[in-house]
């Protein structure tokens, strides 16, 4: 522990003494912050107490001297670790009290401890020098708290584990916290009494729809998303099952319109169907000629709102189920043949259940990106109200009322965490692993005729669906005016993405560029994080315990489950101020992309990981690995179909997200969805859609790119291999 924690130390004391501990108005890389380190505001903590009196800023200071003496003089290792523990999370405390003290709703207490220390008024947001000294105490804590005992003694899961949790708690408990607060305020105050009789409102919660009326928006979010996760989920199923376990000759093709949905820009599925099943659309009006049948406007409710999301989440089943189908050991499936079972019944008694994991988690997945949608219902709802949109018209509606937006915002959590539990409840303790290190032959039992049939039957129709909705799409991008006017043009894509040649060379004129580098740029930042980020939180869960770690699993799901414009909203409120202040940096929305989309690095990950046998980590660490180490070589390699899954998914919902980042954007950091967003309000649908099919090409380039990086699990050895050993 001595040797780490003294490490951490010796990064902690420079970031006090040698970085900004403030934010610099000349950026931090540019360094032009070197010259003013021990004068101005951007002067080290170090500085600041020495130089100008601000002895609010030694606590730090006072933490890194005593952990440093306790270090060197005391012998014990249990006292030297738990006197760690003590000092570090004591400055810890402080240090962050210190920022919070600034906050201008925070306890006055809190201020005139701040002011009666030499704080100032007008201090500035957390800085480099802040933020490693924030960082240093943190892992002394972790590592210390290791050496006391805890968690097996294992310093690199103890770490793992506070890193997380206080990533959580920044990013998202403290954001959501600013905006849900609102829900109890009441003629400037609080109130409960007043809360409980807004919650239970009927107008929120009101059956009237079985008895021929009209439900609230919260009954009727329960049940579009209950259909909706159930039909993803089986959509999902068939289309892994004929990957996987049949010899389908256009399986490339196959999976390109299995993705292609969840690559789509917002607003674009919904136009698609309109033009297609509108009152005047393609297919309405060839079924009325053809059949006689009637044209109406039943794509505007239910209906259209629940074809457009079962079209746009069914990719996140075929993610999540994939690697879950393929990680079912052959050699459970040879037993059950051998044990005289035929091909139906080791599908039904053998296969399937093995699956309850990932089935599980793709129909959570599916429900919860139901309840959180809000750009289909937008589109496509009519008078059919859920709970996003709901709260999209109490924060940005003519009068304003955050107050009602919040608890809309509760009782989308309520339904969330009542489907959290119910999963749980139904996967329950049972173990899926099946890949144990030991030998099998390699072969997946084949289906029977039953299941493949239902499975081409379920899938191949809806493909061709997919095609036909990505083909109006292509084609709208190539007319003048979708719908009314179909002259072959390419002026859409000119003057979207435009090249000229000057006399300074050639430039890029189009009006997209910007916006189309920065959202590549972002969304390449922002990917990697969030599949790291996922996949160790479900490292965590799978195979760790922890002291509270149910409501730390949930609260993994807790930025997922709240609309993206709640989120945007609650962004603003935390981060447009000391001390942390992020608003109209590119920062921000990488942050947004990261905590929003991690929750799907989570659940495929524990998908993928409860089928590997805990034997495989022991037996790692008893040949002298240590946790990271197994980590990197033994499970990160067979968790390829989850790092695929995260990464595909955080790259394309960092593109194509709209809802979390519309009040996020900023004139220097302008995302493609926004200015997507802003051609459809000005009718320029061309410019919208031709923009929208180069980002689909761009996306579809991409998970290619990651698809040949990352490759493909490898759970056995070649058959070559072994072969070549028997002779």
């Amino acid at each position: 522990m001595t040797r780490t924690a003294a490490l951490w130390l010796l990064v902690g004391v420079i970031g006090y003494c040698l970085m900004p501990w403030y934010m610099t108005d000349v950026g931090f890389w540019s360094f032009g912050w070197v010259p003013r380190i021990t004068a101005g505001e951007n002067a080290s903590a170090l500085a600041f107490v020495l130089g100008q009196g601000r002895l609010y800023l030694a606590a730090p200071l006072i933490a890194f001297v005593l952990i440093g003496a306790v270090l060197a003089l005391v012998p014990s290792p249990v006292i030297k670790a738990r006197l760690t523990v003590a000092i570090a999370a004591i400055g810890l405390f402080l240090t962050a009290l210190q920022g919070l003290a600034v906050v201008r709703s925070g306890p006055r207490f809190m201020t005139d401890i701040f002011l009666a220390l030499g704080g100032e008024s007008g201090q500035g947001g957390v800085g480099a020098g802040a933020l490693v000294t924030l960082v240093s105490l943190l892992f002394i804590l972790t590592t210390a708290f290791s050496s006391a005992g805890k968690a097996r003694g294992d310093a690199f899961v103890v770490g793992l584990i506070g890193l997380i949790i206080s990533l959580v708690g920044v990013f998202v408990f403290f954001p959501v916290a600013h905006i849900l607060i609102r829900a109890f305020e009441v003629d400037g105050g609080y109130s409960l009494t007043e809360f409980f009789p807004r919650f239970f409102s009927s107008n929120l919660w009101g059956l009237r729809c079985f008895v021929g009326g009209t439900c609230g928006p919260a009954i009727n979010s329960v049940i579009l998303a209950t259909m909706t996760a159930t039909t993803t989920v089986l959509l999902g199923l068939a289309f892994a099952l004929i990957f996987t376990r049949t010899d389908f000759k256009a399986k490339p093709l196959l999976r390109m319109l299995t993705v292609i949905p969840i690559i789509t820009p917002p607003f674009v599925i919904g136009l698609a169907l309109i033009l297609l099943f509108g009152r005047t659309g393609a297919a309405t009006q060839l079924f009325s000629d053809l059949f006689g049948i009637e044209k109406t406007r039943w794509i505007y409710g239910f209906g259209g709102v629940y074809l457009a999301q079962v079209l746009s989440f069914t990719p996140i089943a075929f993610l999540v189920l994939i690697g879950v189908v393929e990680g079912i050991s052959p050699s459970m499936e040879e037993a059950s043949q051998t044990l005289d079972a035929d091909r139906w019944q080791t599908f039904r008694y053998v296969s399937l259940p093995l699956m309850r994991p990932g089935l599980a988690n793709a129909f959570l997945l599916g429900f919860i990106e139901s309840l959180a949608d809000f750009g289909n219902p937008l589109v496509l709802g009519g008078n059919f109200n859920v709970l996003s949109t709901e709260i999209y018209f109490a924060i940005v509606g003519a009068v304003a009322d955050p107050a009602k937006a919040a608890i809309l915002a509760i009782a989308l959590l309520s339904l969330t965490l009542g489907a959290f539990l119910l999963q749980r409840m139904w996967v329950g303790k049972k173990s899926y692993a099946t890949v144990t290190g030991k030998a099998d032959s390699g072969q997946h039992a084949a289906l029977s005729r039953g299941v493949k049939i239902a499975a081409y039957a379920t899938a191949l129709p809806w493909a061709a669906f997919t095609a036909v909705v990505y083909s109006m799409i292509i084609f709208g991008s190539f007319v003048k005016l979708w719908g009314y006017d179909n002259t072959f043009t390419w002026a859409h894509y000119i003057r979207a993405f435009g090249i000229k040649h000057t006399d300074h060379g050639w430039r890029f004129s189009g009006v997209a560029w910007d916006s189309y580098f920065t959202t590549l740029q972002i969304a390449s930042i922002a990917a990697p994080l969030t599949a790291i980020v996922g996949l160790a939180t479900a490292y965590l869960l799978v195979r760790q315990k922890f002291f509270g770690k149910d409501a730390f699993e949930f609260s993994t799901m807790l930025s997922f489950a709240i609309p993206g414009t709640v989120i945007g909203v609650s962004y603003i409120m935390a981060f447009n101020f000391p001390p942390i202040e992020l608003t109209g940096t590119g920062i921000i929305l990488i942050i947004v992309f990261v905590f929003r989309n991690m929750p799907v690095g989570v659940r495929g990950g524990i998908a993928a990981m409860s089928q590997l046998d805990s034997s495989l980590d022991e037996a790692s660490i008893t040949c002298g690995a240590n946790s990271f180490t197994t980590v990197r070589r033994v499970i990160a390699p067979l968790m390829g179909p989850a790092i695929m899954a995260a990464l595909t998914y955080s790259f394309v919902r960092a593109i194509t997200s709209v809802s979390a980042v519309i009040f996020l954007v900023s004139a220097r950091h302008n995302m493609a969805t926004s200015f997507i967003v802003g051609r459809v309000e000005n009718g320029e649908f061309g410019i919208a859609i031709a923009y929208s099919a180069v980002l689909i090409v761009t996306m579809l380039t991409a998970i290619i790119l990651m698809q040949l990086i990352i490759g493909q699990r490898t759970l056995r050895r070649d058959n070559r291999v072994q072969k070549a050993k028997l002779a």
